[in-house]
């Protein structure tokens, strides 16, 4: 699954609009447009005013309506090349391919919050999208800028003055600011500039964190803005009312020794000895997967995320959970006062950690003369401002990255084994359901759309050994749709799966065992000679990176080119990261270690155990997508030489799904990938098949996309 990507989408609702895009010989790109009278039509033209007003369009035809026939040209642009993103919304716009956002009247939401701003002395309102743990996916409770505005995009932040308000959504009392384009502020930069003049910016302190509340403030100050004040109340609770969802109380269950692989006293032992080398008083812990990891528990609070809500502080004699105990079971909370680790309540954090804070001690310098340093709590560089603060600040608190996070990257062998084991099951049932839906499509020629498809996928996983539920929203898109690539088909506004046209399936799902994220491209029919070599570069640039070896130190920022080399020979490129941590039966994106042209991720080195993604891509926009993902695993291999007396590391893949046969070229592929190519087929094929005895028709399959080059 994609982490990260450059491309941005808005979402608006129109009908009945017919499209046409091209690139013509001048190198500009063309969207002409034709529809019969009537407002929605003003959609795709609104969103060129919105998204380049700077930009000086050529109008060959008239704004206005002529209507002699059915059909009329409505605009007809030219668009500079390097603004293509802008046409593939514009053809989701035209054909109705976004996702519609159902309609909320934000206005009377907005009065009722600028009258809370008044009272509290606000001039500007911060409503992040975060929950107070830095969670990618977040509880229903949570979702306070989807309330506000009622945009249910996955990123982004919320702005409100008293005369305005900002979001990236097509809510007519909503400024759009789009981030990642050209000339449009950040939400940081738009509201430092509304505190001009010494007004006061608000914001929850307990969803930003301390970091990007520090960077805000100093940016407010700058522009004449009074500072950032911490609400302790958060204005949009108090809005939400009773109508606000519960936070979830999902039960809290214990992960058994034979899958988490390392018991909890062993764990806090690490990190202890990591406390003292740093001198360290202890670290507080709040990203929700790093306190299950850490006591070898599971949740299910967040969507997808076999987490609960929690904080933990662990000093170097204590452990204490912050979790709200009726959550947990007797057995469970046995089990954790026998590992050492008390139990406090979940909203009892900050006013622990100010008594934390109060008996900290301070440690002279290594001469014994110098002046005495406190010895600092640690947070992660993702906690909350709220949290930092409550420990003191600057003065008390250091902002590291967390060495939790650091030791859970780094699997170990049990967790590795668990990701072996469970990619073979969930291999199988990729397989039984691609052989499946070739079926259907072909054979019994049904038409299927996208989420009836992703359905039956589940239902297949479903039945695999300790299979939990999916770990991120299945990706099933065909044609077009699969171009975009955070696609997301809706139930009831989806498309039918055309058996003439590329499908992409991108899917996950959790398991006891470890948590899987595989990515395949198909094609059921005939494909074009474009989208088979836009395949087989991808594969080529996935194989690339698979094969590749490289010295200790190495981060995943200088290996990103490996896997895009063949598609930049060709001029062509992918707007997203090639690869994301995947947790044990956790998060399916765990950090520190990506791959990917970002230069922060040149920060963390690979290191054997971590578990990643390979997922190369291309995407030609209105027409179709390519992403290939398997998961690989660091390990230490063994080469001629070893130079600088370094050990050399390199890749084992784990994902066990065939390629689609009927996209390579063969004509582009060398000997050693066709050898590889068949060497990882037969080892499919050798893994999977027992899974399908009593089951002709997937094994056919199975042998027909398996077979050697």
């Amino acid at each position: 699954m994609v982490e990260d990507s450059d491309a941005s989408t808005v979402k608006v609702k129109v009908h009945h609009i017919a499209a046409g895009l091209s690139s013509d010989s001048r190198s500009k790109a063309v969207l002409s447009c034709t529809a019969k009278p009537g407002p929605k039509i003003d959609a795709i033209y609104s969103f060129f005013v919105e998204s380049c007003p700077t930009y000086n369009f050529t109008t060959i035809h008239p704004t206005r309506y002529f209507y002699p026939s059915p059909l009329q040209p409505y605009f007809h642009r030219t668009i500079p090349q390097n603004r293509q993103d802008l046409l593939s919304t514009a053809y989701r716009i035209a054909t109705n391919k976004t996702t519609v956002m159902d309609k909320v009247d934000s206005s009377g939401r907005l009065s009722q919050l600028r009258q809370l701003m008044k009272e509290n002395k606000v001039d500007v309102y911060i409503i992040p999208s975060e929950d107070s743990h830095s969670s990618e996916y977040i509880a229903p409770c949570d979702a306070r800028r989807e309330y506000i505005s009622g945009f249910s995009g996955s990123a982004g932040c919320a702005v409100v003055t008293q005369e305005k308000a900002a979001l990236a959504t097509d809510d007519a009392n909503w400024l759009l600011l789009k981030q990642g384009l050209q000339d449009v502020p950040t939400w940081q930069e738009w509201s430092a500039e509304q505190s001009e003049g010494g007004k006061v910016v608000g914001v929850d302190p307990t969803i930003i964190s301390a970091s990007d509340a520090r960077k805000l403030s100093e940016m407010i100050r700058k522009r004449g803005g009074q500072d950032l004040v911490a609400i302790e109340d958060n204005l949009i609770d108090m809005v939400w009312g009773e109508s606000r969802p519960a936070r979830p109380k999902e039960p809290v269950k214990e992960l058994a020794l034979s899958f988490a692989g390392k018991d909890v006293r062993t764990k806090l032992d690490e990190l202890r000895k990591d406390l003292e080398k740093r001198k360290s008083s202890g670290f507080v812990v709040s990203m929700l997967d790093e306190v299950a990891w850490m006591f070898n528990l599971r949740g299910n609070d967040i969507p997808y995320n076999p987490v609960f809500f929690s904080y933990a502080a662990i000093t170097l004699t204590t452990a204490t959970l912050y979790v709200d105990s009726t959550k947990l079971s007797s057995e469970c909370q046995k089990y954790l006062s026998g590992n050492g680790v008390s139990i406090r309540p979940y909203d009892k954090i900050f006013e622990d950690t100010q008594v934390l804070a109060e008996g900290l001690t301070s440690v002279n310098g290594s001469d014994g003369q110098s002046e005495a340093k406190v010895k600092k709590f640690l947070v992660s560089n993702k906690t909350s401002w709220a949290l930092k603060r409550s420990l003191g600040g600057e003065a008390k608190a250091e902002e590291v990255r967390s060495p939790i996070g650091d030791a859970k990257a780094v699997k170990n062998e049990t967790e590795l084994e668990g990701m072996r084991a469970c990619h073979i099951r969930d291999g199988a049932a990729l397989i039984e359901y691609f052989s499946w839906l070739e079926h259907q499509l072909t054979v019994e020629r049904r038409e299927i759309d996208e989420i009836t498809a992703a359905d039956k996928l589940e239902e297949i996983r479903s039945r695999m050994k300790h299979f939990v539920g999916l770990s991120f929203d299945t990706i099933s898109s065909t044609g077009a749709n699969a171009a975009v690539i955070h696609y997301k088909p809706e139930r009831g506004n989806c498309a039918i799966i055309d058996p003439k046209a590329v499908y992409l399936c991108d899917s996950g799902a959790q398991y006891f065992d470890g948590t899987t994220d595989t990515t395949r491209t198909l094609h059921f029919g005939e494909p074009t000679d474009m989208e088979k070599k836009a395949y087989t570069l991808v594969l080529k640039g996935n194989i690339a990176l698979d094969v590749s070896v490289f010295p200790k130190g190495t981060s995943g920022f200088a290996l990103d080119t490996l896997a895009r080399q063949f598609l930049w020979e060709e001029g062509l490129d992918y707007r997203h990261s090639t690869g994301h941590g995947v947790g044990s039966y956790l998060n399916v994106h765990e950090g520190p270690i990506r791959i990917g042209t970002r230069i922060q991720y040149s920060e963390v080195p690979l290191a054997p155990g971590n578990v990643i993604s390979d997922e190369p891509g291309y995407y030609e926009d209105g027409s179709f997508g390519v992403r290939i993902e398997n998961i690989i695993m660091v390990k230490e291999v063994e080469t001629k030489y070893r130079f600088g007396d370094k050990p050399y590391l390199g890749f084992e893949h784990v994902t066990m799904v065939p390629y689609c046969r009927k996209l390579i070229d063969e004509k582009l592929l060398t000997k050693r990938e066709k050898d590889w190519l068949n060497e990882y087929h037969a080892d499919i094929h050798e893994k999977t098949k027992d899974f399908f005895q009593g089951d002709p028709a997937t094994t056919k399959w199975l042998e027909r996309e398996t077979q050697p080059f």
